[in-house]
Formats: structure tokens, sequence, C-alpha cells
């Protein structure tokens, strides 16, 4: 079993990732601005800072062979407001962690990237790892930057890494009141009555993995030593927006109040990843259809939080 160090540990992904990896046995440290939510143990040993702070990640990184990053600090919809801020924040403040993990005797980076955003638009459906890589706003490019970087450590460094491209993650702990993930969002306005806004004609297509899954291929990840890997996580299937609605309806047993805006140009029409390779390489699938997923999650909202 290893030492992890999982850096946005208390977040969305990260607060169904800590536990998996404490069930199979390892230890892990968590790196965080924000105490864990939910009364939730939060990792065997939690170091509070920002991800930018040199001191609390060189305490963070201490007896750590495996990292899983997961922390960034913008939003697709939001990084073109400020490209610089998400450069500095998210590739510096990363190449920061790179070079303390190198010489702290970190054996392999587990970074989460996304398959949403690094494509850009498919001319293959669904996307294969091998897609061109053209994306169309800022945290598509800065999530490409760092796997480049992680090849450049690899090379120079010997520091491994495995890449996950992550599409369109739901489920607990995911914020029902943000303005980020579809799920998310919509579910959450759906809970309150008030009314969903859809960019769009609701045709656009995503690909929507539930997070229990996601948090799994990390699991897989981490314990599976292959070297210098990307591969796509998501459900393989794709869901357009009205469709999601219609789910959300069912499971809910509400009818949402729906307004279409203009579409936004960086929306490309469809994103379904390709998820053969993880089976292949990771001995990873998707278990959870949408609506199970979205049973579960109410279901924990419920348990869990007390509701949304």
């Amino acid at each position: 079993m290893a030492q992890v160090l999982v850096t946005g540990g208390h977040g969305f992904i990260g607060s169904a990732t800590v536990p998996l990896l404490q069930t199979a046995g390892h230890r892990v440290t968590v790196l965080d601005r924000s105490p864990p939510r939910f009364g939730w143990s939060g990792g065997d040993r939690w170091v509070q800072g920002e991800f930018g702070n040199i001191g609390a990640l060189a305490e963070a990184l201490d007896g750590a062979r495996i990292v899983v990053h997961l922390v960034c600090t913008t939003l697709p919809k939001t990084s073109n407001d400020d490209p610089v801020h998400d450069v500095r924040t998210n590739v510096a403040d990363t190449l920061a962690l790179l070079d303390q993990a190198s010489r702290a005797g970190v054996r392999r980076v587990v970074f989460v990237s996304s398959g949403g955003t690094v494509y850009g638009p498919p001319i293959h459906d669904p996307i294969p790892e091998t897609h061109p890589t053209e994306p169309s706003c800022s945290y598509g490019v800065t999530r490409l930057m760092t796997e480049k970087y992680l090849q450049v450590y690899k090379s120079v460094k010997g520091l491994d890494y495995t890449i996950l491209r992550v599409s369109n993650p739901y489920g607990p702990f995911q914020r029902l009141d943000g303005i980020q993930g579809a799920v998310g969002v919509f579910l959450g306005r759906v809970l309150r009555n008030e009314p969903i806004e859809i960019w769009g004609d609701g045709s656009v297509v995503r690909d929507f993995p539930y997070v229990g899954d996601v948090a799994d291929a990390i699991l897989r990840a981490v314990e599976t030593p292959e070297e210098a890997v990307r591969v796509n996580i998501g459900r393989g299937k794709g869901t357009s927006l009205n469709e999601l609605i219609d789910v959300l309806a069912r499971v809910t047993d509400r009818v949402p109040e729906v307004r279409y805006l203009p579409g936004r140009a960086f929306d490309v029409p469809r994103n379904v990843l390709d998820v053969t390779l993880a089976a292949r390489k990771l001995g990873w699938v998707p278990v959870t259809d949408l609506e199970e997923g979205l049973r579960l999650t109410l279901d924990w909202w419920a348990r869990a939080a007390g509701g949304p």
C-alpha cells in the first residue's frame, strides 16, 4: 500500500476518492484550503493551505510516493475571462508541485485532466485518446499544458504519470448551487423549483460519468503501474441536455421549467469519450448508468446532507 497525497481532496471528486483509497489500505494526506464537508473524516492527514503555498505543499508531500492531482482554480465557462490567472494558478503552481514532488521521492502523479475540453470540436465519435487536441477555452489549454509538462518531467526527472481525461462527472458532494456541472446545476434547480437555463436548444450532447466510477478509475490508476499513460474516463455514452432533463423529471417526480438561451460559441455540439483504452490499461469500466447515478445522488443528499 502507498502513501498518497491528494491535492484538492476535500472537493467534489476528492470527497469520493479519498475514502475509496483509504478503504483499499492506502495512507492518504489531503492538501486543501477548506475542511471536509458533511462531517466525513477527510483523509488520514489534512494539510490546510492554498495549492500555491510552497510551505504547505512541502509539508503535504512529506512521505508521499503517489500524488493524485485534483486541484483546479478555474471553470471552463469562465476561464477565457482571465487566461493569465488560469495559467498562473494552474500551470505555474502545478510546475511547483512537480518540482517538489520529484525532489521528495514521489514515484508517480495521477493527473485528472479534462476529457470535456482538451479535444475541442470532435472529428471522431466517440472520441479516442489519439484525437487531435484543439481546445476552445483556456481551461482546456491549461489542462493540456499540464499534460505536456508531465511528459517533460517524465523525460527529464523520471517522474512517472497517469493522465485521466475525465468528461463531466456528477454525484454526491457536488454542489447543487454552483455554476459548473450540468447535472448538479440542473438537479439543484429542480429541487428548489427554479427554472433550468440551457444555452442553445438543448441538443448539445455530453458524457456524464458517476463520480463513484471516476473515483474507482483514480484508485486503479494509483494501483496500476502503467507508465506514462493517458486514458479517457466517461460513460462512453452521450446524453443530450434535453434527455438529461427527462431523466431528472423521472427521478425527482417533478416537471422542470426550462428556459432556452442563445448558444455559446465555445460549446462543442457533441462530446462523447471512447473509454475502451481505460479497460485495457487499468481494467476499468463505468458501471453506473445515468438514472441509477441520479437516484444514488438524491439518496445521498437526503441522508448525508439533509437536502440541497
